[in-house]
């Protein structure tokens, strides 16, 4: 009967420890991607631009798009494409299209890379837990929308 207790015993010791060390996971709600996407909205229709607005978790998992009247319908494929660059790879789109503006044509071999400015992770404490990405009008255009939607997170976790 003690050995059975001290077994329980080293058991529930062990578990408990490697539960201590599990991540905690922060991710997206949906809630926070639909206020992320109102504010790349209102960037897009202050500027009269119609763009698609994509935006996926840290997997590249779609959790809310969004398309503004007139845009067109291939917009949304490129926006989903570049949240999913974005967050596969963490860092802006805008990185791998200057690389190859600059000579670095071999980025255009790497799976799942979409070289075009529009994509931008979403950063939480310092990690990436999605992407946002835009499609529609200019790159730096598309850059300037998916900026103001990745900034709004800082409005959100601040309240």
């Amino acid at each position: 009967m003690k050995l059975k207790l001290l077994v329980a015993a080293l058991a529930f010791a062990t578990t408990s420890s490697f539960a201590a060390e599990l991540a905690t996971r922060i991710g997206l709600t949906l809630e926070v991607a639909k206020q992320m996407s109102a504010a790349a909205e209102a960037e897009a229709t202050k500027n009269k631009w119609p763009v698609a607005i994509a935006i996926v978790d840290e997997g590249g998992h779609l959790i809310h798009l969004a398309k503004i009247d007139n845009t067109q319908y291939g917009s949304v494929d490129v926006a989903i494409q570049k949240a999913q660059t974005s967050a596969a790879f963490k860092r802006p789109t805008k990185i791998f299209e200057e690389a190859i503006a600059g000579g670095r044509n071999a980025l255009i071999g790497l799976k799942g890379v979409l070289p075009l400015e529009g994509g931008v992770p979403i950063i939480n404490d310092g990690k990436v837990i999605g992407a946002i990405g835009v499609s529609g009008v200019k790159s730096t255009e598309d850059g300037q929308v998916a900026k103001a939607g990745a900034d709004a997170l800082a409005g959100i976790v601040g309240k």
